[in-house]
């Protein structure tokens, strides 16, 4: 891998949930908006309908808005959870978004995170996976194929259903489908040709099998005929950085504490759940798990180096987890260290850079005496002609 990109997984976490939601919720475009500025390659947003925290109920409609206030960026559904829809109107929609955004779209796909959003539609979290692996069946062909598609599930029927229009991107925008620690990711990124996005990445269950969801893809993949590009896949994982680790550690007093509260006593979703009753406990909890990162841009580098490192062959890109640890002025000085300091450690251009850097100084002494000598050279004739002709 050559250049990495990053980006960001919004759920989003605005918490605590007394909070105005719909500044919140405009803090989220700004967000989008800061990242489009400094240079980040993609944000993903996430689909949720209950506990008061993940308030984004509709992703393409949140993209569809941020799309025509934003520039570069591109935006990505992380995730529509397709168990809870038609995947006909998913497809209708996503179609429709990737035209209004002209090729900056991506769709994310997952079986759903919340079990209390499948709860109030009747789906037990046993079922998700294998309904996801139903309609994502559906939902390609809808999306890929011009013939009418006639299905009948326990949740929805179609009949001759086919999109009436095409994607906009040829012959269809990036898809990419979810994956934390059970191999049911990989699997279908590989049978279908799918991007990946590792969200359970720097979990202790999600960081151990990094290598073996690739193998488990490219087996997947070989099966099928398809082939595999590590550009596709996407890890993810928390951080927030200052200019000193005591800095970043006082920022995230702030809100630290109600996101643990929200993944101990609202969330049932054991992967992302931290431990500790104390401030204290909880970040050396962060700290010795590797979950998360709150230290300074080198801390930041040191975790990506060590995702890249147990990859095993790389991935294409890193995506920060958005969250409310901090207030916004340090979220935002936070995202600005990183566009600043790690990014380009990632990058060609830095390698240029220092490479120019170090043959510069290896050049420094022999140039600088040259120089030197030249410019006292010139000052003296300068002085000699003058003196010539008595102006001296």
């Amino acid at each position: 891998m050559n250049k990495m990109r990053f980006g960001l997984f919004m759920p989003p976490f605005n918490s605590p949930p007394t909070q105005n939601a719909t500044t919140s919720l405009q803090r989220d475009v700004e967000t989008i908006q800061l990242l489009d500025r400094l240079g980040f390659d993609e944000a993903w947003i996430g689909e949720h309908h209950s506990a008061a925290t993940e308030i984004i109920a509709d992703p393409l409609t949140f993209i569809a808005h941020v799309g025509a206030l934003t520039r570069d960026i591109k935006l990505g559904t992380g995730v529509v959870s397709i168990p809870y829809h038609n995947p006909l109107w998913v497809a209708d929609r996503a179609i429709l978004v990737d035209h209004l955004l002209r090729g900056r779209f991506m769709l994310g796909v997952g079986p759903g995170s919340l079990p209390t959003d499948a709860a109030m539609i009747g789906l037990e979290p046993a079922q998700l996976r294998p309904a996801l692996h139903e309609d994502l069946d559906v939902l390609l062909r809808l999306l890929l194929s011009d013939e009418p598609v006639t299905v009948t599930t326990d949740r929805y029927r179609l009949v001759d259903a086919r999109c009436q229009l095409a994607p906009y991107q040829d012959p269809c925008f990036e898809v990419a489908v979810a994956a934390t620690a059970s191999p049911t990711g990989p699997t279908l990124a590989g049978k279908y040709g799918l991007g990946m996005l590792s969200v359970g990445a720097t979990t202790k269950e999600g960081f151990d099998v990094l290598g073996h969801h690739w193998n488990v893809l490219e087996a997947e993949a070989a099966a099928a005929g398809r082939r595999t590009d590590r550009s596709r896949w996407r890890l993810m994982g928390p951080m927030h950085i200052a200019e000193t680790r005591e800095q970043a550690v006082e920022d995230i007093r702030y809100g630290f504490d109600a996101f643990v509260d929200y993944t101990q006593k609202t969330l049932a979703l054991p992967p992302v759940r931290i431990p500790g009753d104390t401030f204290d406990e909880r970040l050396a909890w962060l700290d010795e798990s590797g979950w998360g990162v709150v230290g300074t841009p080198d801390d930041a580098i040191a975790q990506i180096q060590r995702l890249v490192d147990q990859s095993d062959g790389g991935f294409g890109c890193y995506i920060l987890l958005q969250h409310d640890w901090a207030n916004w002025q340090a979220t935002q000085r936070s995202f600005e260290l990183f566009a600043r300091h790690v990014i380009p450690a990632f990058q060609p251009s830095q390698r240029r850079l220092l490479a120019a850097e170090s043959w510069a100084r290896g050049k420094h002494a022999e140039l600088d005496a040259k120089n030197g000598a030249a410019i006292q050279a010139a000052s003296d004739r300068y002085a000699q002609e003058k003196a010539a002709t008595g102006q001296a």
